[in-house]
């Protein structure tokens, strides 16, 4: 008897189904051969500081560092069920064998070894790695199950990973937040990515905007363009020297280019142009692309690879065809695919690129949310596009001399569009507005040619500020990082993983120091004053893709890991020997705070906490928790309005007061009744409507 072992159950049921397993048990299936159950996510984690003893319950510096000598794991309570059935499972006495069918990546090998860990299971293991979840392709990774050793340095990796994030994670969070009174969460790989939005953020509140010039030249249908001039004085003194002369083509150049057709999806290119098509989150992208996945229509989402392996070529074949039937903008175009340049086994590690599966021509996509079907076509069409031929222009500049002045036009015709028609149907397809290309066709010039009449004029033009980030460009950043110092076939840094990079953005989102502002991504003043708290080892990007690099050697069995472990710990001790214990900088993180009212029992200021409304005076106990159950259970959001109404007037209209009696919705007034005691009371009245006579 085998068990398979999958990292959620509605993998489990897709895994039952393509293996006919029907018999269905409590947090498991089971037929004569095998048994299938799964885990929730991470069953087993890192432990918190409090489990290593009493003295790291409570935050101190003088705990700190905190270095565990040996590692230990914990169940988290709503999770101990499905534990307890997977341990009971692995310890039958008919399993000879354990199946790890957690996501094929480095989470499912560290979220399947750390429950073989705490159940202390010893029975052999393999391994299912697959990159659809078609029932063909399950079953074919069921004829082809790997050896779980193979996998050991991948668990390594993980591992190191996971302990190196707790221990930077654990000891800065608690150190820079007991230095500075104020809750602030760091990160190894979460920091330098802020700090990258924070530079950016003050490179353009830096900038100071400057105007220049131009002289421009209208002939024949084009415009020629000169240096650009710092004063207006100067530019009005070319456009008088040169009006009513005569303006010559010195130059005529023309360049043939050629632009490849673009490289499949990797998750990291996913995201960025879902992103700037749709304004989907990182986090958004990997989900709805997870869905997809879980749903058999797309490849597995957490891939680093551009490529196919070398026997794709007749699945790629039968996947563009399905697409050129299914994608109603395709309708007509001719397409020759040539899939030979999107294969190379030797640049897929772990996953090949994201592409669609063949379970899409069973699909009706009309039935898909609109989100997910973006994804889908996203990625379908990147597949059509990369199959395609190259798109090849034609650059020419002209370049003109009045008066010993210099003019250049430059111009682009299309010689064969390629791919780029692919694209350009795609677009149009799409709801959203796109951006027009700015290139136009050059007319005809000829070297020698003159111009004696023709319109001058001078514009004005400012200096423009660095963009602010968008989860796009910031991918992109976070992709690059460390890339510059490193030679050319040194293996690819970065800032996080392709897996990691949504989680990383939206935690520096939760703890307040990012704000979104539409696509943008905007560092807040606690995301600013942290950075200039921390020291360089916690926020530079070059270290931390280094430390990256170093994990991806480790999962490849190229390096040691606990030589890596020694680095993490000894950067740890140095982060605590040299804390600022003087506090010097502590009024950064003083929070303004704002009076909503006055305290009914002793007329003290009464202030707005994360959780509750409380009084100033220590020796007072009143205080208004936003999560009262009164509230909740009625759905209402306890706001700073309805408490400063509270405290003025003893009562507020309501609207929308949920009735869990009727199901039904009703306006009245919450009324305090304050009993003077701990907590603080409140009842529902009801305005009753004077009957007219």
């Amino acid at each position: 008897m085998q068990l398979i072992i999958c990292e959620k159950p509605s993998v489990g049921m897709t895994i039952s189904s393509a293996l006919g397993i029907e018999t269905k048990k409590d947090g498991y299936m089971e037929s004569e051969d095998f048994l299938v159950s799964w885990c929730i996510g991470h069953l087993a984690e890192l432990s918190a500081p409090s489990c290593y003893g009493k003295c790291y319950e409570k935050w101190s510096l003088e705990a700190l560092p905190i270095l565990p000598k040996t590692w230990q794991l914990t169940i988290s309570k709503d999770k101990e069920k499905q534990f307890n059935i997977l341990k009971k499972l692995l310890f039958r006495n008919d399993v000879t064998e354990v199946i790890n069918a957690c996501d094929a990546g480095r989470e499912g090998e560290l979220i399947f070894r750390f429950v073989m860990e705490k159940a202390d299971c010893k029975k052999p293991i393999k391994r299912l790695w697959i990159s659809s979840m078609e029932e063909s392709a399950i079953q074919k990774g069921f004829e082809n199950l790997k050896d779980g050793k193979d996998y050991d340095s991948l668990y390594r990796s993980s591992l190191c990973r996971a302990k190196a994030d707790w221990l930077v994670g654990i000891n800065a969070t608690r150190l820079f937040s007991l230095l500075y009174n104020h809750t602030l969460n760091v990160g190894r790989v979460q920091s330098p990515t802020l700090k990258m939005l924070v530079d950016r953020s003050e490179a353009i509140t830096n900038f100071k905007k400057e105007k220049y010039y131009h002289v421009r030249l209208a002939l024949d249908g084009a415009e020629a363009i000169s240096d650009r001039f710092s004063s207006k004085e100067a530019a009005e003194k070319v456009a008088k020297t040169c009006k009513g002369k005569s303006a010559v083509c010195t130059s005529l150049t023309t360049e043939k280019k050629e632009a490849l057709p673009p490289k499949l999806f990797d998750l990291t290119a996913l995201q960025k142009e879902a992103n700037r098509i749709f304004g989907y989150t990182a986090k958004q992208t990997l989900d709805l692309a997870q869905s997809l996945y879980e749903k058999k229509l797309l490849t597995y989402p957490r891939t680093d690879s551009n490529y196919l392996t070398d026997d794709m070529k007749e699945t790629a074949e039968a996947v563009i065809h399905t697409l050129l039937s299914k994608f109603s903008f395709m309708q007509g175009v001719k397409l020759i695919p040539e899939v030979t340049g999107l294969l190379n086994s030797k640049k897929v590690s772990d996953h090949h690129a994201v592409i669609p599966t063949m379970e899409l021509e069973k699909m009706e996509l009309s039935m898909l949310p609109e989100s997910e079907r973006n994804i889908l076509f996203l990625a379908g069409a990147r597949l059509l596009m990369a199959c395609g031929t190259s798109h090849i222009y034609e650059t020419a500049t002209a370049v003109f001399s009045c008066e010993d002045y210099t003019f250049t036009e430059k111009g682009k015709t299309v010689l064969s569009s390629g791919w780029k028609e692919i694209e350009r149907f795609f677009l149009m397809n799409l709801k959203e507005k796109q951006e027009k290309e700015n290139e136009k066709e050059l007319p005809v010039f000829c070297e020698g040619e003159s111009f004696d009449s023709f319109m001058i004029k001078v514009t004005e033009h400012d200096t423009l500020p660095p963009k602010a980030y968008t989860e796009s460009t910031l991918l992109s950043s976070m992709e690059r990082a460390g890339n510059k110092e490193t030679t050319e076939n040194a293996e690819r840094k970065g800032l996080g993983t392709p897996a990691t990079r949504a989680s990383i953005i939206e935690k520096i989102i939760k703890a307040g120091f990012v704000i979104r502002k539409g696509k943008q991504l905007i560092p807040t003043k606690d995301g600013i004053n942290l950075i200039s708290v921390l020291p360089e080892t916690l926020t530079s990007p070059l270290l931390t893709a280094e430390w990256e690099n170093e994990l991806s050697r480790i999962a490849k069995g190229e390096t040691d890991a606990d030589s890596f472990m020694e680095k993490i710990e000894a950067l740890t001790k140095e982060l605590v020997e040299n804390a600022d214990i003087e506090k010097v900088k502590a009024e950064l993180f003083k929070q303004e705070k704002t009076v909503i009212g006055l305290c009914p029992r002793c007329k003290s200021p009464v202030y707005e906490g994360k959780k509750n409304y409380y009084c100033s005076n220590r020796d007072c106990l009143f205080s208004m928790w936003k999560n009262d159950r009164f509230f909740d259970d009625r759905k209402i959001t306890f706001t700073p309005k309805i408490a400063s109404a509270l405290l003025k007037d003893k009562k507020v209209k309501v609207k929308d007061i949920y009735s869990h009696k009727t199901g039904k919705t009703y306006d009245g007034n919450v009324v305090l009744c304050d009993t003077k005691d701990k907590y603080v009371n409140y009842r529902i009245e009801i305005e009753r409507k004077k009957k007219e006579e």
